[in-house]
């Protein structure tokens, strides 16, 4: 084992059935053609039996710039939800560009006192990545509340509806080991092989945003681990960009296997001028890396999220086109011990 020694895994306490959640505005604003989707998203969650409530600053129109607020402001209210006891689960409205902003300014012993689950995924892919280095929290990376839960989620059909409203539930209530999430005849084997690891990652370029602060995740936390991520956006020679930066900061010399997302909205992708697919790209980066690669798992901007649990060891057969969580994201409500 070269470089730190992996964490001990911060799991938040198990939710039960009234327990409070908070929808909040940790990056971007709500715009107010969007507060119908709030509504549905809010409609969700209690379904699954929680209470639900809305942070103040989640308020259709209050913007600043591409913001909900100043990231001073937002620090200040997702630490005041960190803090207070009722306040069970944070699941971020929507994605955005602030998180960055207010990295240094989280209440990280806050987290570590009394570790909540916090969901979302997009620019929230930073604080994941941030709080699991700094505490060891398992982040997770979920589908948000606006565009997610409330949005993609009511287009679905209504048996995959079902499906993720129990997956999620499950996720957050039950301390046995999910196993196997629902694969689907999407799932591509880029490159066969079996891998077990812990689950790291997030859209791929907040991945090298996070890694490029002082709050990078340790560079011997990435052994053995299964990198998953995905990509909305830009250029295809964008994200073979962000792969060449995982490839040059050593991340690709140390995992065990990589689990790549549905792409969406990238350009320049699998057309008809003899571009590149997305499994094209990963193996050119990757070289003679012999890893498994799982490719296009339902997880990320394109559609309803399949939850990726960050910091839990998962299991990924790239041939058999399974992906399985072998440890439960939340504690027993009785431990002895902090943490958990």
């Amino acid at each position: 084992m070269t470089g730190h020694a992996l964490p001990h895994l911060l799991r938040p306490r198990a939710l039960r059935p009234g327990d409070l959640v908070v929808i909040a505005s940790l990056s971007g604003p709500l715009h107010a053609d969007h507060e119908p989707d709030l509504e549905q998203a809010v409609a969700v969650l209690e379904r699954m039996g929680f209470r639900v409530r809305r942070a103040p600053l989640l308020e259709a129109g209050r913007q600043r710039w591409w913001s909900a607020a100043a990231p001073a402001e937002i620090a200040r209210e997702f630490n005041a939800l960190l803090r207070d006891p009722e306040v069970r689960a944070i699941i971020a409205h929507d994605g955005g560009q602030t998180a960055l902003g207010y990295l240094d300014l989280i209440d990280v012993e806050a987290i570590t006192a009394d570790p909540k689950p916090i969901l979302g995924y997009s620019d929230i892919s930073l604080l994941h990545l941030v709080l699991y280095a700094r505490t060891g929290l398992v982040g997770f990376h979920a589908d948000l509340a606006t565009p997610g839960l409330g949005g993609h989620w009511q287009g679905a059909p209504a048996a995959l509806r079902a499906e993720l409203e129990k997956l999620y539930s499950t996720l957050l209530t039950c301390t046995e080991p999910i196993g196997a999430l629902p694969a689907t005849p999407s799932w591509e084997c880029w490159r066969a092989g079996r891998a077990q690891g812990r689950l790291i990652g997030g859209v791929i370029n907040r991945i090298v945003l996070a890694q490029a602060t002082r709050f990078a995740v340790p560079l011997g936390w990435f052994d053995g681990a299964v990198l998953f991520w995905e990509e909305m956006g830009g250029q295809a020679s964008h994200v073979w960009s962000y792969l060449q930066v995982l490839r040059h900061c050593g991340i690709l010399d140390r995992i065990s296997g990589m689990v790549v997302g549905v792409p969406y909205a990238i350009d320049g992708l699998g057309s008809l001028d003899a571009s590149p697919t997305l499994a094209d790209i990963v193996l050119d980066v990757l070289g003679d890396r012999d890893i498994p690669v799982l490719g296009n798992v339902e997880f990320g901007h394109a559609g309803p999220n399949l939850p990726m649990p960050v910091g839990i060891r998962v299991a990924l057969d790239a041939q058999q086109r399974s992906l399985s969580l072998l440890e439960p994201a939340v504690r027993p409500l009785m431990v002895s011990g902090p943490g958990g």
